[in-house]
């Protein structure tokens, strides 16, 4: 990929999330900096960095957020609050799969604890 400046903000920014985020904050990161760079700018830059894989792309609910962690994940996702937490899972053998997985997401959807109080 060409280093532009454009591409060097992005990925400044992209650098500073430690969870999960979606290509809008991104977007409102790299706009603060730079106007001139545009939502599609920002979600062009990361179907690249999916399709390089650099980081992961995750379809939650309707919407599409990424992970610079490129670890096998696992996500509870709230349906309340939509909160998203990762949990891990080491071992796949209770699935029973065979062949040779090279990655994988789990989604489990429910309630949250601070939602069921």
């Amino acid at each position: 990929m060409r280093q532009t400046l454009q591409k060097k903000i992005l990925r400044e920014e992209l650098a500073k999330f430690n969870s999960f985020f979606d290509g809008n904050d991104l977007y409102q990161k790299v706009s603060k900096r730079n106007h001139k760079i545009g939502i599609a700018t920002v979600y062009r830059f990361l179907k690249r960095l999916v399709e390089e894989e650099e980081i992961h792309s995750y379809l939650c609910g309707k919407r599409t957020i990424y992970s610079g962690n490129k670890d096998n994940h696992c996500h509870f996702v709230c349906k309340k609050c939509g909160n998203i937490n990762h949990f891990q899972i080491k071992n796949l053998d209770f699935l029973n799969i065979k062949g040779e997985v090279c990655h994988f997401q789990i989604d489990v959807y429910g309630t949250c604890e601070k939602c069921l109080k």
